[in-house]
């Protein structure tokens, strides 16, 4: 019986320690805020939030002075920190200040520390309320922002 109990108490133990060494391993930081002009569906001044879902696929969610937006990202190296393709969803303006939304593709870089960029085309789905009934919408406009990035936990 004080065999049974051992061995009990052993695989309790070892696995106990083969839980830490993979709780450890969840340290790598999966997530990032990214905060800057024209970030957060092309706000003003905006905030995205970017997860990993795995290695190098990610999803983003940001909010920014009157406005919103989402995407879809894959990262070039399996890193929070490394560059990016991103497909992006842009809704510029809220109520009766909303102006556009938009759908396109931007690259992103991003620095080894802090700094980040994106440039990339999209295309206008949307009008709204405070664009002008004269202003005549391209097919395409330039889709760019800039700013810091902070990875975190």
């Amino acid at each position: 019986m004080r065999k049974v109990i051992l061995v009990i108490i052993l695989c309790g133990f070892s696995s106990y320690i083969f839980s830490q060494h993979k709780a450890n391993k969840k340290l790598d930081k999966s997530n990032c805020i990214t905060l800057g002009i024209l970030q957060g569906g092309g706000s003003i001044f905006g905030v995205d939030f970017e997860t990993l879902l795995s290695k190098q696929f990610g999803v983003q969610v940001g909010v920014g002075v009157v406005g919103f937006g989402a995407g879809l990202n894959y990262h070039f190296k399996p890193s929070i920190r490394s560059s990016f393709i991103s497909l992006q969803y842009f809704h510029q303006g809220l109520w009766n200040s909303f102006t556009q939304s938009v759908i396109g593709s931007s690259l992103v870089y991003r620095g080894k520390k802090w700094f980040t960029f994106q440039i990339g085309l999209g295309a206008p789905i949307d009008r709204g309320p405070a664009l002008p009934y004269d202003f005549e919408q391209p097919p395409v406009i330039l889709l760019y922002s800039i700013g810091a990035y902070i990875p975190v936990r």
